[in-house]
């Protein structure tokens, strides 16, 4: 494996593949199979779960990871090309990404959308520029529109939980949030969803939608796997029958990269988006709450749904670090 950018590069069996193999590394640890082995992780966004579960796959597997940040103790980082650096960034990432690089056998990117032009972060131009300057195998660990490794860790979870792949219903739902969050996550889960053979719902208030050719991947996904996608603004519809539901903030769409426009639709929304046990009572009883962390109490969702039998969260989030393991496996081993 030269690079793990995008679960739409793999085929369901491969994905499959990938799961199966995280579940005995897990079950049956090689304590030595990375020995000798360094992965480098530069964060150009903040991270909690992607930075600890990275290096703690390594460490289970007898290798080694080391991190580079803009909030360690380096020079400051310049990505524009063709600028003339007199200001506050002392080094270039034309520079900086070679030689991180040299150091490991494998590399992970975290780099956040700059959240200006949908288009160009749909298209995920920054990312590719960044991952070009890569001469090893390498990992996305979080770009403008993409999130494969918690989607991998989502794939997983269903899988762990007994949620059916084919006509499980899936709704992936917006929830409120004060500031607008990148679209990587939702992009990236609905896509899973739909790989997975599910009938996803994706549900939002007006003006959160999801954006054309999102929404079409996710779509041919389905066609392939026997599943299917809609959208809808009804939430007692949405969560007729769901085995889970999956809460995640974004910027509204139909302001991106306009702060004030989407903050006045948002300001809107406030205290009717917050995932409550009344949502719940058209699912299934067994239905699931599913959440990529961090996540706001009580904004986000309520204490009640966290803390009580539905939340699946914490064995989402160890999955992480499971699946990586995977992932890291196949890339330096084979």
């Amino acid at each position: 494996m030269r690079r793990f950018n995008d679960l739409a590069d793999f085929s369901r069996e491969e994905i499959q593949d990938l799961i199966a193999l995280a579940g005995r590394l897990d079950q049956h640890p090689e304590p030595r199979a990375l020995e000798g082995k360094v992965l480098s992780l530069l964060f150009l966004s903040p991270s909690l779960r992607t930075l600890s579960s990275f290096q703690a796959a390594m460490i289970r597997l007898g290798g080694g990871a080391f991190v580079i940040s803009p909030d360690m103790s380096i020079h400051g980082l310049e990505s524009r090309y063709g600028v003339v650096m007199d200001g506050s960034a002392a080094e270039h990432m034309r520079e900086a990404i070679p030689v991180i690089a040299s150091y490991g056998d494998a590399m992970g990117v975290r780099a956040f959308a700059e959240r200006r032009d949908l288009a160009h972060d749909i298209a995920d131009k920054d990312f590719q520029a960044l991952t070009a300057l890569i001469d090893k195998p390498w990992i996305n660990m979080e770009s403008a529109i993409d999130h494969p490794c918690q989607s991998l860790a989502d794939w997983k979870t269903l899988d762990d939980m007994g949620i059916p792949a084919n006509k499980g219903k899936f709704v992936l739902s917006w929830a409120y949030h004060p500031k607008a969050l990148p679209l990587a996550v939702p992009s990236a889960t609905i896509h899973m969803a739909a790989k997975r053979g599910m009938d996803v719902v994706h549900l939002r208030p007006p003006g959160f939608e999801l954006p054309p050719a999102i929404m079409a991947r996710a779509r041919k996904a389905a066609a392939e796997s026997g599943g299917s996608v809609r959208e809808t603004t009804d939430r007692r519809e949405a969560m007729e029958g769901a085995h889970v539901i999956y809460a995640k903030s974004y910027s509204s769409t139909r302001h991106y990269g306009d702060k004030l426009g989407d903050q006045a639709l948002r300001e809107e929304l406030v205290g009717n988006w917050c995932v409550d046990e009344p949502w719940f009572a058209n699912a299934r009883p067994d239905c699931k709450f599913m959440h990529c962390l961090p996540v706001r109490r009580g904004v986000v969702v309520a204490d009640r749904i966290l803390d009580g039998p539905r939340s699946i969260v914490i064995p989402e989030a160890r999955n992480r670090m499971v699946v990586q393991m995977a992932v890291v496996y196949r890339m330096m081993k084979g």
